[in-house]
């Protein structure tokens, strides 16, 4: 079988690092090209098990809260200080795509209450480029097309493709239209799933193990690969209520577990 793309599961926590897993960060790999899918607490160490960060093609944040983002100040230190020859980050500034208020969030993160002061202008490291919905753009071998869905702030799912491959990644979001659009016909779903069903669970956040499932099915998915399942969470129920509503292949992945699509 020929390799076309690979998923590799960076973190996988939902809404904070667990004892055992950083938060949520993805690597997906084809034709030599990294590119990254979000970059929560413990990823940036997570990455040095795989490649040299300068390696890192592109990265892409679906959305701005710390889970999704939080190593990007440590990847700000590893860029900008490395002492090692023949690093010069300045003349290889990484791509980041990422919701519009990216670069002066990320830069506060890195150092709060100075932003007249240069360090905290990451353009020297960084090429920041705002997401624009349902825009697809090419990063090296990738489409990538972003697709808003519901969340407390702005925040999107995104679709990449492959040649004839397509990967879904949900990021954080309640359920909403935009989801089908963004899980049509693809060839594995990497779906939030925070919690188990019930009435009480607030709208415009998180999906159940169940809508999962449900969203799986109806969009006709080949694999669906649930993430995000905090720590206090029941993740093997949470896997079950998907397991019920989607008859296709169901996994609940873990830190370092790697996939060939």
């Amino acid at each position: 079988m020929v390799l076309i793309v690979r998923l590799t599961i960076l973190g996988c926590c939902g809404s904070f690092p667990g004892p055992d897993s950083a938060a949520s960060g993805y690597l997906v790999e084809a034709e030599g090209f990294r590119l990254g899918l979000d970059f929560g607490n413990g990823t940036l160490a997570r990455l040095q098990t795989v490649c040299d960060p300068f390696d890192l093609d592109a990265l892409v944040l679906s959305h701005l809260h710390p889970d999704h983002c939080a190593d990007f100040s440590a990847l700000t230190v590893y860029r900008r200080y490395h002492p090692w020859p023949p690093y010069d980050p300045r003349q290889r500034r990484l791509p980041v795509h990422a919701p519009h208020e990216a670069p002066s969030r990320l830069a506060n993160a890195y150092a709060p209450h100075e932003a007249e002061r240069l360090e905290t202008d990451l353009s020297d490291v960084f090429d920041f480029q705002p997401l624009v919905s349902r825009e697809p753009r090419t990063l090296g071998p990738f489409e990538v097309t972003p697709v808003p869905v519901a969340h407390p702030t702005e925040a999107y799912g995104v679709r990449v493709r492959h040649g004839d491959v397509t990967l879904a990644y949900t990021g954080d979001t309640g359920p909403c239209a935009e989801l089908d659009e963004l899980a049509d016909g693809v060839d594995v779903l990497l779906s939030e799933a925070s919690w188990t069903d019930g009435p009480d669970r607030p709208g415009g956040l998180h999906l159940s193990g169940a809508q999962a499932g449900a969203l799986a099915a109806r969009a006709g998915v080949g694999r669906l690969l649930l993430t995000h399942v905090p720590p206090w969470a029941d993740g093997d129920a949470i896997l079950a209520e998907a397991r019920a509503a989607f008859d296709g292949p169901v996994e609940r992945v873990t830190q370092g577990a790697v996939y060939d699509i």
